[in-house]
């Protein structure tokens, strides 16, 4: 059966009218601009942000050993780009010497993967790719640690990518180009180190694994 976005569940427009509130009973609210996400109580936002702009380049979430980053994209109108995503995430992957297949999970075709990681020779980490299509935007988590093959220990963070609302804009935007993701006021870049984490960018680079400090 294929998950139908906005009718079976999240990711959501800002436009979505059967879309939950975002008012739950535990956790905060937390608006990043082009993303909105609700976070519950345990669960780490860690952020690396230009200074000068407050603009994100990578948002990270993490939950014990378990790490989730999001990114969301702008799309055409006919929408449909994640099986694009996927052949061009297997290509990336084969190349950089990792491993990778697609099976279904509980948004459609995922993209599961063992990745080269940086100054590790040989080493490879796993992680685990899925891409939600809306109108005129693209929503794509990457699964990091425990969460890339535990359903149990992704639960949280699959209720996170689930529960988001996406405000793409009214403004024209390359298919594939990032939709500006803004820290909160009054928020600072967290410097502490994460879980190693692909920085991934299927639209426009390779896989690669990097750390923050």
């Amino acid at each position: 059966m294929t998950y139908r976005r906005g009718i079976d569940g999240g990711p959501w427009d800002e436009t979505d009218s059967d879309a939950p509130s975002e008012d739950l009973d535990s956790g905060r609210a937390i608006n990043f601009g082009a993303l909105r996400l609700q976070v519950p109580q345990g669960v780490e936002v860690q952020v690396q942000a230009d200074q000068t702009s407050g603009r994100i380049t990578q948002l990270t979430l993490r939950d014990g050993e378990s790490g989730m980053q999001l990114q969301p994209y702008a799309s055409r109108k006919s929408g449909g780009m994640w099986p694009e995503v996927i052949d061009s995430l297997k290509s990336s992957i084969n190349a950089s010497g990792g491993l990778v297949e697609t099976a279904q999970g509980e948004f459609g075709t995922e993209v599961v993967a063992q990745i080269q990681s940086s100054g590790q020779s040989g080493s490879l980490q796993p992680a685990r790719f899925v891409g939600v299509d809306g109108p005129r935007w693209f929503l794509r988590a990457v699964f990091m640690g425990k969460a890339a093959r535990d359903s149990q220990a992704a639960i949280r963070l699959t209720e996170i990518f689930s529960s988001a609302f996406v405000v793409r804009g009214g403004s024209a935007m390359a298919p594939g180009a990032p939709l500006v993701m803004n820290l909160p006021p009054n928020t600072a870049t967290d410097q502490a180190s994460p879980v190693s984490s692909p920085n991934l960018n299927p639209f426009v680079r390779g896989p690669e694994i990097t750390e923050t400090r």
